[in-house]
């Protein structure tokens, strides 16, 4: 706390120095009238009566930076062309008034000058220009390009920038092949929480296109930046007022294929007679629901992906205010296979594991910028969040499905399981941002904070588990006591977060390009996790006494007059609890010089991370400690260098050391059982992983808005983290440092090409974009000896003593195809596809520990096979109010498949792979309707 107040001290005694106003800027495009549109380089580009200018790069793209306020005379000239004067463009503070315009031999019309003011950080121009410049290997997409690519999230335009892919299995993101462990997510450089508690990164398709100004992500370590990274960070900067005020509404309607066959049959729990409007609402105690509330799963109404959606916004005077807000209906529904195998025997599986799923999602942001005076100005954000999934599992209907515990009796039983689960994550980011200026724009200082909550709740899930026969009647499960049970799971993490940098610019000179600064700064962050979970079972007092008429009425057992004759008797586990703390102190310090050629950066980053678990949990042996403390104190350092050999090619480095750390649920040791059967818990032992990180590339730009880039990149990470299979008979995975260090290295090609560009009377544009990374990974697998140097445990199995890196892809593929017409009314189609290839599921593990056997007792790597995905999005502008959009989603429906080696013990069979999950998630198609006033 003293170290906070420390820092808060040092934010509240700089901001007051704020002296100089926010500034805005000019930007945009000359074309060649000559050349038919083609782009104008090296013509000037200067403020009448000013100093001021500047003169455009090699694709007629120039900025006037750092401008004051006002209103201003633009004039364009170049040698041989008429000169070009372009009065009463209006700067405003924090934006970028674009003026695109032609230059020929005759005088342009005034008429023909295009003049726009946006947000500085949703321009293509500005990010364009910041992408080139910029020291760091970053790339940005803004609103104006998601606008015209069509995209719909957060999560799909990441997929637009290159060696990105998202997993439609897992939902992950994917930084050249690297997944949620190994990103760190900011929304306005401040970290924002996950909104799922298996995950360390928040589902970037919460995030509608509508509440984003632009997306970047820094494929390399940067001092400024958490060194809890590897493969890079990913940060939303939230939408802000565009223009003097906005309203907009919207409204979509689509169908999931898979779910449309289940239209009179779809699944949901009887929890879904709780939620109201999106938001679920308990009205039972979980203990008091066991004989008060069903057990059997109802239909839904009215199963189509419906969406609402509302801008509005207004500047009044110095105060801008916007708030946009959703509401979101989604229906999922597959069915597959899902199989366990133990020792290379097949041990657990369902033929027909099916699962419904509903998703209700409300989403709203609230923005508000203040101009306190021409000193200072503020901006508050406000991001809530409220996810409803409502799940319905069923495995083993068709009398095929088996379980190991109960079908080791050779009587000809089956098992059938029902797994209904109801998750509410509340999300709410909380945000204030201060910008300034002082002596004469040498000294910028910006400063955040933050307060973040998530409640992610499982307040009443309920599992049934029976036995089912041709001819006798139907068995309640007989292994053990809670296979009949409703649970209640919940998680409340509160977080405060801060930063404050300082720039202070030595040698500004825009005549040589010439520029020199440093930056200090420092971040404070601290979270801390509730977590409780409590199981109330039920089983036969005697067994076989009680019996369901049909798997459909299971409810039907559940009642007072069974429970007061002791026909069930309930039982009662303590409940399993764990306190986990995150507290992270960190202050860096970078110098930067540079001139047109190029640019050195080279800074350190002191980050001192604390995690601290107290944990009560059952399953856990009392002999061993209840807490875990983790402490990692070091020195991150990160250099960045830039040569532009000419004006429209850059040559860039990096290198830099940073630290993966393991999250609470990875720690604390609590048992999470997924609806197939299969147990997740945390490890007490594991350690963070560091990481060492090499990057080059090369990137030229070809002409306005292409670009071709190949980037080569390694990393090693020490006491890499895996979640691998433990010894023992259930199907329980954990998470282990099981090598000591892993490698990787790759290839990113990327390119964007234009391939006609307004060359006819539609105004037809047609661009593709393109990007493949290639990648070599491995990790070896170690033994473990403790301090005395006595054998403890091996991860190596199978012969192998080394292996890929969990999640991380061979091959990634991304390609799509942009047509557009730039006419009054223009229409917009894009067609996206992906493709990653197969990759680690979950390592595989020695069942046995002695060292003659681990070649022969093993179960092998879980492989997640590779599929290839494809987009389909269009839109056309009907007038300047009316807009239509399709969506086609997930068009191929690809199989996702995991699969596994077995190879039997005993016999001559060959060594073959078997499935262990698949399914498939079925094709959304969607129309929407947007009315702007």
């Amino acid at each position: 706390m003293k170290r906070f107040l420390f820092l808060s001290l040092i934010f509240i005694v700089t901001a007051m120095q704020a002296q100089e106003a926010t500034t805005g800027a000019i930007g945009g495009k000359l074309s060649d009238k000559e050349m038919n549109g083609e782009p104008l380089p090296f013509a000037n580009v200067l403020l009448k009566d000013s100093a001021k200018g500047t003169t455009s790069d090699y694709d007629g793209i120039y900025l006037l930076d750092k401008l004051e306020p006002g209103t201003y005379t633009v004039v364009f000239s170049f040698v041989g062309y008429e000169t070009l004067e372009v009065p009463n463009v209006v700067v405003e503070a924090g934006k970028v008034t674009e003026v695109n315009t032609e230059l020929g031999s005759s005088a342009a019309a005034l008429d023909e000058v295009v003049i726009t003011t946006v947000s500085r950080r949703d321009s293509e121009v500005a990010l364009l220009i910041e992408q080139k410049n910029s020291v760091d290997i970053k790339e940005s997409i803004g609103a104006q390009e998601l606008a015209k690519l069509g995209v719909s999230d957060a999560a799909t335009a990441t997929t637009k920038i290159s060696g990105v892919t998202s997993s439609e299995a897992s939902g992950d993101i994917f930084v050249r092949g690297l997944g949620d462990r190994y990103l760190y997510t900011t929304m306005n450089g401040l970290p924002i929480p996950s909104d799922d508690v298996e995950r360390k990164n928040i589902d970037l398709g919460l995030f509608p296109t509508r509440v984003i100004q632009n997306i970047s992500i820094s494929k390399n370590y940067s001092a400024e930046n958490s060194a809890d990274q590897a493969s890079g960070s990913i940060d939303i900067t939230s939408r802000e007022l565009r223009g003097k005020s906005e309203l907009d509404l919207g409204m979509r309607f689509g169908a999931n294929t898979n779910a449309v066959g289940q239209f009179n049959n779809f699944k949901v729990s009887p929890n879904q007679q709780d939620v109201y409007f999106g938001f679920y609402d308990q009205n039972i105690p979980t203990e008091f629901a066991l004989n008060n509330q069903s057990w059997d799963p109802q239909n839904a109404v009215f199963p189509i992906n419906r969406r609402y959606a509302l801008t509005a916004g207004k500047e009044f005077g110095d105060l801008e205010v916007l708030f946009t807000a959703s509401n979101s209906v989604d229906f999922e529904y597959n069915q597959g296979t899902f199989a366990n195998y133990r020792n290379n025997d097949f041990e657990d599986g369902f033929t027909d594991a099916t699962n419904y799923k509903k998703t209700d999602n409300n989403t709203a942001l609230l923005d508000l910028g203040y101009q306190i005076n021409d000193n200072n100005r503020i901006k508050a954000t406000s991001l809530f969040i409220n996810k409803v999934s409502d799940e319905v599992f069923e495995g083993g209907r068709n009398g095929e499905g088996i379980v190991f515990e109960e079908s080791d009796r050779g009587d000809d039983f089956n098992q059938f399981v029902r797994d209904q689960n109801t998750k509410q994550t509340r999300l709410w980011v909380n945000q204030l941002h201060g910008f300034h200026e002082m002596w004469d724009s040498k000294n910028e200082i910006e400063w955040a904070a933050g307060y973040n909550m998530v409640d992610a709740d499982e307040p009443n899930r309920i599992r049934n588990e029976v036995n089912l026969h041709p001819t006798e009647p139907i068995l309640l499960g007989e292994t053990g006591a809670f296979q009949q049970r409703k649970s209640n799971q919940q998680i409340d993490d509160r977080e405060i977060n801060a930063f404050i940098q300082d720039q202070y610019n030595f040698i500004q000179d825009e005549e040589s390009e010439k520029k020199a600064f440093i930056k200090l700064g420092g971040n404070f962050r601290n979270k801390e996790r509730d977590f409780y979970s409590k199981f109330y079972g039920v089983e036969e007092r005697n067994f076989n006494t009680v019996n369901p008429e049909s798997i459909d009425n299971l409810t039907g057992i559940f009642t007072t007059e069974n429970f007061n004759s002791r026909a069930l008797v309930v039982n009662n586990l303590s409940p399993d609890l764990y306190n986990g703390t995150l507290e992270s102190l960190s202050g860096f310090a970078f110098f930067n010089y540079g001139n047109e050629k190029w640019n050195l950066n080279v800074g350190a980053r002191v980050q001192k991370d604390d995690i601290d678990v107290v944990f009560d949990v059952n399953n856990y042996p009392s002999n061993l400690p209840n807490f875990v403390n983790k402490s990692y104190d070091n020195i991150y350092p990160s250099i960045n260098f830039r040569f532009s050999p000419n004006e429209d090619s850059n040559i860039r480095l990096a290198a830099s050391r940073t630290i993966t750390l393991p999250e609470f649920k990875e720690i604390a040791p609590f048992e999470y059982v997924a609806q197939t059967g299969l147990i997740t818990r945390g490890n007490p032992e594991l350690e963070a992983s560091t990481n060492t990180n090499f990057d080059i590339k090369y990137e030229i730009f070809p002409s306005s808005g292409e670009l071709i880039s190949l980037t080569g990149f390694y990393k090693n990470i020490n006491d890499p983290i895996n979640k691998a299979r433990e010894r023992g008979s259930a199907p329980v995975f954990s998470y282990f440092n099981a090598g000591d260090e892993a490698n990787i290295y790759g290839l990113e090609l990327e390119a964007r090409m234009d391939v006609i560009e307004n060359e006819n009377e539609a105004g037809l544009d047609v661009a593709v974009t393109g990007n493949v990374t290639r990648m070599w990974h491995k990790q070896d697998l170690k033994d473990v000896y403790n301090e005395n140097g006595d054998f403890i445990r091996t991860f190596r199995y199978n012969g192998k003593d080394e292996i890929g890196l969990q999640g991380a892809s061979d091959w990634i593929f991304n390609a799509s195809l942009n047509v557009s017409t730039e006419t009054e009314n223009p229409f917009t189609a894009t067609l996206v596809g992906a493709y990653a290839s197969d990759k680690i599921f979950a390592l595989g593990n020695p069942e046995s520990q002695r060292l003659d056997q681990i070649d022969i007792q093993y179960n092998d790597e879980i492989i997640e096979k590779g599929f290839v995905t494809l987009d389909l999005i269009m839109s056309k502008e009907l007038n300047d109010n009316w807009s239509l959009e399709f969506r086609g989603q997930n068009l191929l429906n690809p199989e996702i498949e995991r699969y596994q080696e077995i190879r039997p013990i005993s016999g001559n069979v060959p060594a073959s792979n078997q499935t262990v999950r698949s399914y498939d998630r079925g094709a959304v198609l969607s129309l929407g309707v947007n009315y702007s006033f």
